[in-house]
């Protein structure tokens, strides 16, 4: 299993909108170091759920439940989009505050590639960011 962290802005689409869809498309990826990694995802690969700009915090987890596929809103045909479906939401939001003060988060593709809304998250990170939020990792 692979994990990534995936960011939405709450006011465009929010973890309580993820939680009462129970299942959405995570589509709008126009950038191609974030495209390739949901190439790279799989069923099953879990995902942290990130509210960016408001609150800049993870607030819950999910899971891949399709592979990508072509985005339709994408005319070039060079984007795609998986779906994911929500697991658990954290006991505690973790901060990307918080996250900056932690060394074993220093090479967190979070904290180095700011912009990126879609990351990888390593092993490590993983244990040690759901140890911060409360939830198994």
């Amino acid at each position: 299993m692979a994990y990534w962290l995936l960011k939405s802005e709450p006011i465009k689409y929010s973890w309580d909108q993820m939680v009462a869809d129970g299942r959405t498309h995570w589509d709008g990826i126009r950038n191609f170091q974030a495209a390739n990694n949901l190439r790279a995802m799989k069923v099953g690969d879990r995902a942290f759920f990130y509210h960016s700009n408001e609150g800049k915090e993870i607030v819950g987890v999910v899971e891949v439940v399709r592979t990508a596929y072509p985005d339709p809103g994408d005319p070039s045909g060079k984007f795609v989009m998986v779906d994911v479906a929500p697991v658990m939401p954290v006991k505690r939001p973790v901060t990307l505050a918080e996250m900056k003060d932690i060394p074993e988060l220093s090479g967190f593709s979070l904290l180095r590639q700011s912009r990126l809304s879609v990351c990888p998250v390593a092993d490590k990170e993983w244990a040690t960011i759901c140890k911060l939020a409360g939830v198994a990792a």
